[in-house]
């Protein structure tokens, strides 16, 4: 884990005591496109799955701009994209 992806699941941890958390860094599947290592490196996509009781009641909407704003130094330091999946405890989730 690089210290791009610990600082995302350190703050999302402490803003959300989520019950599932994954991080996953998919920096290479992008390798060549804009906003990223052309070898796939390092750590430019990562996709964000919470389940987490703080999104109870909350449309989707809400929580990518909760989760966006929470991350917005990451994505200022050259975190290229983020795919967020949040969803409250109960929510039928894909993963």
């Amino acid at each position: 884990m690089g210290p791009i992806e610990e600082r995302i699941v350190k703050k999302i941890e402490e803003a959300f005591a989520p019950e599932r958390l994954a991080v996953i860094n998919e920096s290479h599947l992008h390798a060549g496109h804009h906003g990223g290592a052309m070898d796939g490196s390092g750590e430019t996509h990562f996709r964000v799955r919470v389940v987490s009781g703080a999104f109870a009641g909350m449309s989707r909407i809400e929580r990518h701009r909760m989760l966006n704003e929470l991350l917005s130094a990451e994505i200022a330091d050259g975190v290229h994209a983020l795919a967020l999946e949040p969803a409250a405890p109960g929510e039928n989730v894909r993963w």
